[in-house]
């Protein structure tokens, strides 16, 4: 798994605390890495500060001192998750003159994050649809950010094809987006044997079937 992605900023995120400088950014990462393993094996429910902490290889006092307490910790490190993946959906959106190849692109990377953080994918499943819970309120502001990529892309796509348009954009966005962490995740945990491409062309039926012939 590859730690040199870019960062989250260190804004505060569902009223958590502001982190400290730059010296974070290493400690975010390490804690990020070892929550989503401990989560993926028994949910954030079932995981303690001092887990965490440990795994990661920081003192209990640093997080406390860093992110507050553990919901804030797991707030934190959800915006983390998606800061990454919005800067793989960003990297990718202007490789291709073709909006569907450059969605198609989007999509696989998309694919990539959730191979390197499978359990920050079965967090967000399993959390995000929760009602009451915990991070409603981080949810919807991570879940709006995802969607307005996702709707740039839409919308290159109905600038450069004819697509239909009784098809409503924000459903078609919200399929895009729910197709590719089901399908990602039924990936993982059930066919394991199933390729990248072919996870990523199962996606893209959507936005096949959004353009006219």
């Amino acid at each position: 798994m590859s730690t040199t992605e870019p960062l989250s900023s260190d804004s505060a995120v569902g009223g958590s605390k502001k982190l400290r400088p730059e010296r974070t950014n290493a400690t975010k990462q390490r804690l990020f890495e070892a929550s989503m393993e401990l989560i993926g094996e028994r949910g954030a429910a079932g995981v303690t500060v001092d887990e965490i902490a440990a795994a990661a290889g920081v003192s209990k006092g640093s997080v406390y001192y860093n992110f507050g307490s553990k919901s804030d910790l797991i707030a934190q490190l959800l915006r983390h998750g998606v800061d990454i993946m919005l800067v793989r959906l960003q990297d990718v959106q202007g490789q291709s003159s073709d909006p569907l190849e450059s969605m198609k692109n989007m999509v696989g990377q998309a694919m990539d994050f959730m191979d390197d953080y499978p359990s920050f994918a079965r967090l967000w499943v399993s959390e995000n649809w929760r009602t009451p819970g915990e991070w409603s309120a981080v949810f919807t502001e991570l879940r709006a950010e995802l969607l307005a990529v996702i709707g740039s892309a839409v919308e290159r796509v109905a600038e450069g094809y004819r697509v239909d348009e009784s098809i409503a954009r924000g459903s078609l966005e919200a399929a895009i987006f729910g197709a590719i962490f089901v399908v990602g995740l039924d990936q993982q945990t059930y066919n394991p044997e199933r390729t990248r491409d072919q996870s990523v062309a199962a996606v893209m039926t959507i936005m096949h079937g959004y353009v006219i012939k």
